[in-house]
């Protein structure tokens, strides 16, 4: 007791210690790169030269690896800014190395220094800067040299000017950083990543030089593509022994104009398509420049784009077999491709920016790729129907596959539920079952589903708490039997031998409303599903369809086109709004509308925030880190009749944990 009251009169108003500058990093560096090396931080002053050559004023990288473990970044364009910030009264170019979320990226309004950029966050080049132990930048700008220095994120040396003398160039900037071995596994950058990245940096930058010098060895290797993407792809492809192309590329690019509806002017894409028949497939894409090796949502706009012009031409010319039907993947099965995609405002997913997350994206890429595919293909039909042969094979090939599972009796196959609107896929590991509470939400979710592999099936109020029914017993509730019918699974125990392969579903999605009575059938729900399919759980078949409590609405601004902007709950709401302030928006002038329930929401509004598996937030559900008998117990007294007072014990004890926005 003595030592327990000890440590609490220790916590007093001075144990609240404020982080400043650039102290975050320092503490937390895996929370803004990479730290097995230095490759990312190096990237962030890449990155910031591409943006000068994406805006038309740099021609010239050139990245050096010195012999004392410091890289150099030079480029030809304008300079940082190094004259007094008109607010903070310091340098600017000190603001961009020394303090987080400052930089030129942000200003997205018409004239801003960056339009279109990759860094977004504000923090690239001050956190190459904290864990780094020396940084030091010169910047030509404006008729003359200006330098300065830091050391573990302060500055060491203050800015120094001088003329520009005969020997030096007239604009540009180059900035050196030793990375500080203490943040980092290894001082050691991967060679062919970062060969790769600056390759793939003259790629999306057609005409600029960019040379990789390693000071060491005295190697250097300088890649300039003026053909682009179509080079690179060629290249790459070409690597491969069997790169024979089964019909020509398919490139492109297009960008919206000022009056282009729903996207900002100069949003769009550039893309190369190539099919083949063996060789190995090359997929790479990038935004703003950047790469994004995990993709996203603009190669989900892309493979959206190409399947939907495709099936267009096949069925305008009756191509297709009796009993084929053509997915999305059997499109993209032979498909390589370079996709290069300017968004206004991208939402990374993390710091290190592997994933492109905006909603948007979709609709931008598909919504250009495929009129021009679609216009391609009817101009050259008989590579069209070469097209479509190889589309249709893959189909053939993967109905093959799914026809090689023995078919039960007909007699063993229970009669669906009627209010089940089944998908149409026989694929077990694609489709997806959703419970929706209410027929109002079901009836949105019919009709804003994918019916090729999305099932519905309706819930009347709530599921019965089953956590004490006998399993003989539970097919007595309506609901339930529906359930565990739609699935095709019968209830089971732990340690059961089951045949999942009657099971109807890979996904089995609960989707009820953002609210108390949602959150309560959600409850309900998984513990039918604890107490009497754990190993539904245990497969990883059961998810939470996270649909959103709030949509904001905010107006056009400058080059930004009006918004719509969805929040899970009240803490994404508040986030969303200091964003908004952060833009320029004043109080007042953005609108918010609440859900009530599934049912306030249209068809394509579900479909866009909870139901498009390139958009949608699904929680997959799993035991965590508790043991089978602690879950138990956990469950018993929150769901057993006979435990009333134990909940109201722990309901006193912890009721002030409850988050305010269930």
């Amino acid at each position: 007791m003595a030592t327990k009251k000890s440590s609490q009169s220790d916590y007093s108003e001075s144990s609240i210690r404020v982080l400043k500058g650039l102290e975050p990093v320092k503490q937390r560096p895996g929370m803004y790169t990479r730290t097995e090396n230095p490759l990312h931080i190096i990237q962030e002053i890449i990155d910031n030269a591409s943006d000068e050559a994406l805006s038309g004023f740099c021609k010239i990288i050139l990245v050096t690896l010195n012999a004392d473990d410091s890289v150099s970044v030079e480029d030809d364009g304008r300079g940082i800014p190094v004259g007094m910030h008109p607010e903070e009264k310091v340098p600017t170019v000190e603001i961009v190395f020394t303090r987080l979320h400052a930089g030129g990226k942000f200003d997205k309004g018409s004239g801003g220094a960056y339009s279109f950029s990759g860094g977004l966050h504000g923090v690239g080049v001050s956190v190459t800067n904290a864990l780094s132990s020396r940084l030091e930048i010169t910047v030509w700008r404006a008729g003359s040299v200006h330098q300065m220095a830091f050391a573990d994120g302060d500055v060491i040396e203050n800015l120094t000017t001088r003329p520009i003398g005969c020997d030096d160039k007239k604009s540009g900037t180059r900035v050196t950083a030793w990375p500080n071995s203490k943040y980092f596994d290894s001082l050691a950058i991967s060679q062919p990543e970062l060969q790769c990245l600056l390759r793939s940096k003259a790629v999306l930058l057609p005409g600029v030089k960019v040379t990789l010098l390693n000071a060491k060895s005295g190697d250097n290797q300088t890649w300039r593509y003026d053909q682009g993407l179509r080079g690179y792809l060629m290249e790459s492809l070409a690597q491969s022994s069997n790169a024979e192309l089964l019909i020509p590329l398919f490139e492109g690019e297009q960008y919206a104009g000022t009056d282009s509806e729903g996207f900002a002017e100069g949003e769009g894409a550039a893309w190369v398509v190539a099919w083949t028949e063996d060789s190995a497939i090359v997929r790479e894409s990038y935004v703003n420049l950047i790469p994004t090796p995990a993709g996203g949502t603009h190669e989900s706009g892309l493979r959206e784009g190409l399947f939907g012009a495709i099936k267009s031409f096949v069925e305008m010319h009756s191509l297709l077999p009796k009993g084929v039907k053509l997915l999305s993947e059997d499109v993209f099965a032979r498909v390589s491709f370079v996709l290069s995609a300017k968004v206004l405002d991208p939402q990374f997913q993390g710091q290190i920016k592997e994933r492109l997350n905006s909603r948007d994206a979709v609709r931008l890429v598909s919504n250009y790729t495929r009129p021009a595919l679609e216009l391609w293909l009817n101009q050259h039909v008989e590579y069209g129907k070469k097209l479509a042969d190889l589309v249709i094979k893959q189909a053939q090939n993967r109905l093959r596959s799914a026809q090689k599972v023995e078919k039960k009796k007909s007699s063993e196959i229970a009669v669906l539920p009627g209010k089940l609107t089944d998908c149409e896929s026989s694929d077990i590991s694609r489709n997806e079952l959703f419970l929706v509470e209410g027929d109002s939400a079901g009836g949105s979710a019919k009709m804003g589903r994918d019916k090729e592999f999305q099932a519905i099936l309706p819930l009347r109020g709530k599921v019965l708490n089953s956590w004490e029914t006998e399993r003989d017993r539970l097919f007595a509730n309506n609901e339930i039997h529906d359930i565990a019918v739609a699935i095709g699974v019968n209830p089971h125990g732990k340690n059961d031998t089951i045949d999942f392969s009657s099971l109807r579903y890979g996904k089995i999605c609960i989707l009820s409303d953002a609210d108390v009575d949602g959150s309560h059938i959600q409850v309900l729900l998984l513990t039918l599903f604890f107490r009497h399919f754990p190993q539904l759980i245990d497969r990883g078949n059961i998810c939470i369809a996270r649909p959103p409590l709030y949509r904001v609405d905010a107006p056009e601004r400058c080059k930004k086109p009006a918004q719509k902007i969805y929040a899970l709950d009240d803490g994404e709401l508040l986030a969303t709004e200091d964003k908004l302030r952060k833009d320029g928006f004043k109080d007042g002038t953005w609108s918010i509308s609440r859900f009530k329930g599934l049912g306030e929401m249209n068809a394509e509004q579900l479909w866009e925030t909870t139901m498009n598996p390139d958009t949608r937030r699904l929680l997959p559900v799993t035991l965590g880190s508790f043991d089978l008998d602690a879950s138990k117990n956990c469950f018993n007294m929150l769901m057993g009749k006979g435990e009333a007072a134990a909940r109201r014990a722990w309901i006193e004890e912890h009721g002030n944990e409850a988050k305010a926005d269930i």
